[in-house]
This record gives C-alpha cells, sequence and structure tokens, in this order.
C-alpha cells in the first residue's frame, strides 16, 4: 500500500487576526470550519469546556481554570487569578450558537478595564451542513500595555509575549479539536483575515 502524502491529507484551514484598535484594546478572532461529517453536536458550550480542558493541558497544570461562586478563572500555579470572568452566558438563535465568558478581572488586566472585555465561542452552521467555531477575545485591555496610549516597547513587549501565546494556544485547539472530531491528521493553513481595522499584534 502506498503510504499517505501531504497531498493526500484533508486540509484544516484556520483563520486568524489579532489587532490593537484605536483605544488599545485588543482584538483577537479564530477560527476554523468542521466538516458536516464531525459537525453534530458540536455547541458554543461542548467547544468552550474543551478550550478550558485544553488550557490546563498545553500550560501542563501550571495555568489551570477554575469556577467558584459565580466566577471562571485561569490561575497561576493554583493561586494566582490572571484572568477572571462571569460564569458563561449562552446565547442561541436560528443563526448560530454562541457563549460568552465577560471579564471581571485579574492580574492580567488593567486595573480601570477590569470589568470590560469578553472571550466568546461561536458555533455557526454552514451551507454544506459542517459547522464554523469561532473564539473572539474583543475589548480585552492587558496589563502589559499599561495604557490606552502604550509605549512602543510595551506594545512589542505585548505582541511578543501574551499575543503570541495566546495566538499559539488558540490556534493549537483548533487544530486539535479538528483531528479529535474528524479522526483525521490534516494538514494545517492559517489565514490571514481582516474583520477589524487595527494595529497587528
Amino acid at each position: 500500500m502506498k503510504p499517505a502524502t501531504a497531498h493526500d491529507k484533508p486540509l484544516q484551514q484556520i483563520a486568524c487576526q489579532q489587532v490593537l484598535l484605536e483605544d488599545s484594546s485588543v482584538f483577537s478572532v479564530q477560527w476554523t470550519d468542521l466538516p458536516a461529517a464531525c459537525a453534530a453536536g458540536v455547541t458554543a458550550k461542548t467547544v468552550c469546556r474543551s478550550y478550558l480542558a485544553a488550557i490546563d493541558r498545553q500550560t501542563w497544570g501550571l495555568i489551570r481554570h477554575r469556577e467558584w461562586e459565580g466566577e471562571l478563572s485561569f490561575r497561576l500555579m493554583g493561586r494566582y487569578p490572571l484572568l477572571v470572568f462571569e460564569l458563561p452566558i449562552a446565547y442561541g438563535s436560528t443563526e448560530h450558537d454562541e457563549l460568552c465568558l465577560r471579564i471581571r478581572g485579574g492580574l492580567l488586566v488593567q486595573s480601570d478595564a477590569c470589568r470590560r472585555g469578553e472571550l466568546l465561542f461561536r458555533v455557526e452552521p454552514l451551507p454544506d451542513g459542517g459547522s464554523r467555531v469561532t473564539l473572539q477575545l474583543s475589548d480585552y485591555c492587558p496589563l502589559l500595555l499599561g495604557s490606552r496610549r502604550p509605549s512602543l516597547f510595551r506594545r512589542w513587549l505585548y505582541r511578543l509575549t501574551q499575543a503570541a501565546i495566546h495566538r499559539l494556544v488558540t490556534v493549537r485547539f483548533l487544530v486539535g479539536l479538528y483531528r479529535e472530531l474528524a479522526g483525521a491528521d490534516a494538514c494545517v493553513r492559517l489565514l490571514r483575515v481582516k474583520v477589524r481595522e487595527g494595529r497587528p499584534t
């Protein structure tokens, strides 16, 4: 039997954009399309749960999620709250399924923007019967940027650290989700998309 080559594998495309908006808040979006054969039963809630488990796994347990008294948080070494969210709020419609984690605070958030920002999980049906899975971070004000008018040094520091880690973790999560559901070791291609105007991070 002839061994499989890269040309024989399915292609998984992951769209990606990360920018700083005019007010220096972060907008980051990544999505991938699941084929119809494995899209059944995929909801925003199941994607969120898979993402939380992926954070625990990809950071080797150094950062773990925790739910407690109406909050969901990512904690460093189980103690230090890096990001704190309100418990998920689900939205359903005939067009798509969404689940929203609203930021309430944490060590990685500017102190005057603790009630701003959200992490959104969305699952949308596609015409071919598949589903588009989207993760979107909006209106987030990272502590590393310092203020609404960050210096060039702070912008590069954020870009090379937290922004790069977020993009890597999210892309790896979408790759893993596709392979888990489709049962295929697909070739991955990143697509640069433009959803919002802003400064690339």
